[in-house]
């Protein structure tokens, strides 16, 4: 189930479903910790005797505020003359979430309501050790653990919370104080440890066609006086003045590219929008200390008990990289020190990271066949110094640049040049950017090859210019062992990656889109006819052949396999790599009519997102419904960088005119 809202602030990110229930809590960490784990807070609310849940049985609408991070969802409920419209969002500035609800009496006659909040907390991922609390100091309820504190609090009018109950959840048949609530009436239990929930609610009564407001919120701390004096913030602001703060902060962040690049007469609105909230997607799931995080959907945990709550200096780099071209230097350098303070002292960085610089789980082996071997996808070491050239040219932050040479830049280029097949000039075997195959691929020689001219660059810049040689000479060398290796002349295209076997050259000849990559780093031009063949190949044997359509990753592509007939689906389409076909067009354009190919990719993936413009990893084939990860970083990223360099070409040609 994809999540249907995002918010955050780069410490506290909340994943809403398409009921508004949260099921996704994290903090203090963008994906680390996990404190709802994909259960619930959910709302319930009583009127006329009658309980319902908010569920699938109501009317409803999710959108967010334009250009904001603040959402506005409405749900009716027509049998019960009932509207409840509401407004949510994390505090740009403080670990609080925030929400106002404005209840509609739709009725011509003077009804009671109650309305109900349900908290089911697994405080650090586990229900192990909770307690939860009435705190009558505070007026609020309380949930805590170790260093992690939750202080719940709302007003209606000048009154506090009306009622409340702390119970046993889970275990030894108690289901949990929102069973509790559903007869209208709380056992007022003031506190439960172990594995507890804790519900409140609120009483009004509503005038006939009238309507009044509830101020709920959260506060998020590592100890009791934390969430006190957060709880204290949000009573002398008003939680209305901070969702108006918060907007506007929002609105001036992401209009900061809109207004100085994207040009309204170029581009369609559509593109525009999404443009904006693909740049505030991505904000949500980087956290603040620098990683930047692939998915933060925990519904995948129903695929293999691990998640997407990592970084990846792949999609780190490619994100960086994108958010470069927007402006957004301050991110991206937080997350080229994240990779400075993980790399390994040998140069290389590893498959994946948690949030706070530990090692993240892994799938990749340190031996194979008796034989020792790096658990590395080489591509993430090279991407990171290929984004930092980037970084330099859109910043030209060159006291940045030295912060980051000798620690980062030159550890991972001795280690490329190091990190080499003498025979083939190539580098030796890794896992694929996918992490399913190890061998020596097209990308990722391709991305070694663009990081090494980068930290040529770089060396040359300090004045080291026999280092500066060296890795210029290895790049050329690489460069050669490509055209040399991973070109077939049989096939008139590159392949996907070759292996040594038994002293013979395998060679791996299945289609795969990440191709790109041998014009996207450097190696030839877009235009060079081997990579024109292979683009082409790309399009014609990739593109699925459905009423869904888009680019598949590759032939026979079998993560989340929706279809057994690969003559029409090869795999399900992903965003990234219908972006990728698109770029290319974009770089081979002559004139504003070559642009026509990436115009309809790129309206492709406008017209493929889901809830309010977020977009997922991939798409079903048949069923056009999202699969895996939902929002997915590394797509809005993408769409960013695709869209800016669309309108830099297209203002390069009506410059022309």
């Amino acid at each position: 189930m994809p999540k249907e809202l995002v918010i955050g602030n780069g410490n506290l990110l909340i994943n809403f479903d398409q009921n508004m229930n949260i099921r996704d809590f994290y903090y203090p960490y963008v994906g680390s910790e996990n404190h709802i784990n994909g259960h619930r807070i959910r709302i319930g609310v009583l009127i006329d005797d009658d309980f319902y849940w908010l569920d699938d049985s109501w009317q409803r609408d999710l959108k967010y505020q334009e250009d904001t991070l603040v959402t506005t969802t409405t749900f009716t409920k027509p049998d019960a003359d009932l509207r409840l419209k509401m407004t949510d969002t994390v505090c740009y500035n403080y670990n609080i979430y925030l929400k106002n609800i404005k209840v509609e009496n739709l009725k011509e006659e003077k009804r009671e309501f109650k309305l109900f909040f349900s908290h089911d907390f697994r405080i650090s991922g586990s229900d192990i050790g909770d307690t939860a609390l009435y705190e009558p100091n505070l007026e609020g309820v309380m949930h805590y653990k170790g260093k992690r504190y939750f202080l719940i609090n709302g007003q209606h009018e000048e009154e506090g919370i009306y009622n409340y109950s702390t119970g046993i959840k889970g275990f030894k048949g108690a289901e949990g104080t929102w069973r509790d609530a559903e007869d209208g009436e709380l056992a007022g239990n003031p506190i439960a440890q172990g594995s507890v929930d804790s519900t409140i609610n609120f009483k009004l009564d509503l005038s006939p066609k009238g309507s009044e407001d509830i101020k709920y919120w959260i506060s998020a701390g590592k100890d009791y006086q934390e969430v006190k004096d957060l709880n204290e913030y949000v009573l002398n602001k008003g939680v209305n003045q901070l969702i108006k703060e918060t907007a506007h902060y929002w609105h001036s962040w992401v209009t900061k590219r809109s207004n100085n690049c994207i040009n309204c007469d170029l581009l369609p609105s559509k593109w525009q929008d999404l443009f904006k909230r693909s740049l505030l997607t991505v904000r949500t799931q980087i956290d603040n200390r620098g990683a930047i995080t692939a998915a933060n959907d925990t519904d995948i945990l129903d695929y293999n008990r691990d998640h997407y709550s990592y970084l990846w200096p792949r999609d780190g780099a490619l994100v960086s990289y994108y958010l470069d071209q927007a402006g957004y230097h301050g991110i991206t350098e937080r997350f080229f020190r994240f990779c400075k303070d993980v790399i390994n002292p040998d140069g290389y960085l590893l498959h994946k990271y948690n949030p706070d610089g530990s090692v993240g789980s892994s799938w990749h082996p340190w031996v194979k066949d008796g034989q020792s071997q790096l658990p590395i996808q080489e591509d993430e070491t090279a991407l990171v110094i290929f984004a930092l050239g980037q970084h330099y040219r859109k910043s030209g932050n060159l006291e940045f640049i030295h912060e980051m040479y000798e620690p980062l830049i030159k550890k991972a280029a001795n280690f490329m040049v190091k990190y080499i097949n003498n025979d083939l000039k190539l580098p030796k075997p890794s896992y694929d950017l996918w992490e399913e195959r190890r061998g020596i691929l097209t990308f990722t020689t391709s991305a070694v090859y663009g990081a090494l001219q980068e930290a040529a660059n770089f060396a040359n810049i300090f004045g080291e210019k026999e280092v500066a040689k060296k890795y210029a000479k290895t790049a050329q060398e690489i460069k050669d062992g490509i055209l040399n290796h991973l070109y077939s002349e049989d096939l008139g295209r590159f392949v996907r990656m070759i292996n040594s076997i038994d002293g013979q050259i395998v060679s791996d000849e299945v289609i795969e889109s990440s191709l790109f990559g041998i014009y996207y780093f450097g190696v030839l031009s877009p235009k060079d006819s081997r990579v024109v063949r292979t683009m082409q190949a790309i399009e014609d044997r990739l593109w699925v052949n459905t009423e869904v359509g888009g680019i598949a990753r590759y032939e026979a592509d079998d993560y989340f396999k929706s279809s057994d007939n690969l003559d029409k689906v090869p795999g399900n389409p992903w965003i990234i790599s219908t972006l990728w076909l698109a770029d290319w067009y974009i770089k081979i354009a002559e004139k504003i009519e070559d642009l026509e190919p990436a115009q309809r990719l790129i309206n492709w993936v406008v017209d493929h997102t889901y809830s309010d413009n977020l977009l997922p990893e991939q798409i079903h084939p048949h069923q056009n419904r999202i699969l895996s990860v939902a929002p997915l970083t590394w797509s809005h990223a993408t769409f960013v960088g695709i869209i800016i360099k669309y309108q830099e070409k297209l203002a390069e040609f009506r410059n022309d005119e």
